[in-house]
C-alpha cells in the first residue's frame, strides 16, 4: 500500500520493505490548458548524487537527459519527455540500491523546465506534479509512497522534490518539495550542491 507524503514527511523504504534492492522513482506533470489550448512544458528531471556533506563529488554523479547513467551504473535516467503530455509517469529515474556506492550517502531529485527563461516558463504553468517511488520487480501494489506537489510553486523555475538517504543501513525517503529560480540544471547544483 502507497503511503501518500506531504512536504517535509520522511518514510522508510527498506526497513518496511526488506527484498527491496531496486527502486524507481517516477515524474510526471501536466501543462496547464488556457482555453482550448495548452502550451508544452519541457520538464527535465535529475538524480544528484551526493557524499555525506550532500555535496556532488564528481559532475558524472548529475544523472539527467543529457547524462543518463551514473558512472557506477546504480542510477539510470529512462530519457526526456518534451511535453508532459499523456498519463503516468513523465520520466523515470531508475535504481540499483545494493549497487549505489558507499560514498554516496543521498540522491537528490530534482525537476526543473527546459529553457525557462526564453520560454517564459514557471512551474505556474504546470499542475499535477508528483514524484513517486516504486519497486519495479512487482506488478500490483507496488507503489512504495507518493508526494504530490499542492504548494504554489508559480515563477519557480526548479524544484527539489525530495531525496533518498541511508539512515542506519536503510533507506529511507524525505519529500523536500523546495522551489528555486534556477534557470537550469547545472546552476542549481552549482548553487546548492558543490
Amino acid at each position: 500500500m502507497s503511503i501518500s507524503l506531504k512536504k517535509g514527511h520522511k518514510v522508510d523504504l527498506t526497513k518496511s520493505h526488506p527484498d527491496l534492492t531496486k527502486v524507481t522513482i517516477g515524474l510526471g506533470w501536466d501543462p496547464v490548458k488556457s482555453g482550448f489550448f495548452s502550451s508544452n512544458i519541457d520538464c527535465d528531471a535529475s538524480a544528484v548524487l551526493l557524499d555525506e556533506t550532500g555535496k556532488l563529488t564528481k559532475n558524472a554523479n548529475l544523472v539527467y537527459f543529457g547524462n543518463k547513467k551514473s558512472p557506477c551504473g546504480s542510477v539510470v535516467h529512462s530519457g526526456d519527455n518534451l511535453t508532459g503530455t499523456g498519463d503516468g509517469d513523465d520520466e523515470q529515474i531508475h535504481m540499483d540500491l545494493k549497487n549505489v556506492p558507499n560514498d554516496v550517502h543521498r540522491i537528490a531529485f530534482i525537476v526543473n523546465i527546459y529553457k525557462c527563461e526564453e520560454r517564459k516558463q514557471h512551474f505556474g504553468n504546470v499542475k499535477n506534479a508528483y514524484i513517486r517511488a516504486f519497486d519495479p520487480g512487482k506488478m500490483i501494489g507496488n507503489e512504495l509512497i507518493r508526494y504530490d506537489l499542492t504548494n504554489d510553486y508559480s515563477n519557480m523555475t526548479a524544484i527539489v522534490l525530495g531525496e533518498i538517504y541511508r539512515h542506519n543501513g536503510e533507506w529511507k525517503f524525505s519529500a523536500t518539495g523546495e522551489g528555486t529560480v534556477d534557470t537550469n540544471i547545472k546552476q542549481l547544483v552549482g548553487r546548492i550542491y558543490s
